[in-house]
């Protein structure tokens, strides 16, 4: 086998030659759990973060306006983020050379702790950021009282 790519026709497809056109993929064969249609629901990244106040959960969904977007409330202290982004329509005319934005439906849920108030849910859309605030239950210093020790 030669060291020097065929550069005259004829395609290299050896595995073993490192000037190769065949580029092996290992996983090609590889059963997922993944599917094309909720291929947006892996790239769905979410930040959830505890301040003294609230858990703020904050997620990227560029492209998508708050229409397409809901942010529900189950039971048992549960929020639910769920969308879903279209499939840019094609025309006959257009010649697609690359795709790389997913598309699909994407749902997250995040089990809240009990110090929440779940009726106080706020949720704000800006620039592609979805920002979901859950305000947490003010704790209560108990009170001390000192007792006076007799004898």
């Amino acid at each position: 086998m030669s060291m020097i790519p065929s550069f005259f026709g004829g395609q290299r497809s050896n595995i073993f030659d490192p000037f190769s056109v065949t580029v092996w993929d290992p996983f090609k064969d590889f059963p997922t759990q993944f599917s094309e249609e909720n291929s947006a629901f892996v790239n769905t990244r979410i930040d959830w973060k505890e301040t003294p106040e609230a858990h703020v959960l904050k997620a990227d969904l560029p492209g998508l306006n708050k229409e397409e977007v809901k942010v529900e409330v189950e039971d048992d202290r549960v929020v639910r983020i769920s969308g879903e982004r279209k499939i840019e329509k094609e025309d006959k005319n257009d010649t697609w050379h690359r795709v790389e934005r997913s598309s699909g439906k994407f749902v997250r849920s995040f089990r809240l702790p009990e110090n929440v108030k779940m009726d106080q849910i706020k949720a704000a859309m800006e620039n592609g950021v979805l920002t979901v605030t859950v305000p947490k239950v003010e704790v209560k210093k108990s009170d001390v009282k000192a007792i006076e020790i007799s004898g």
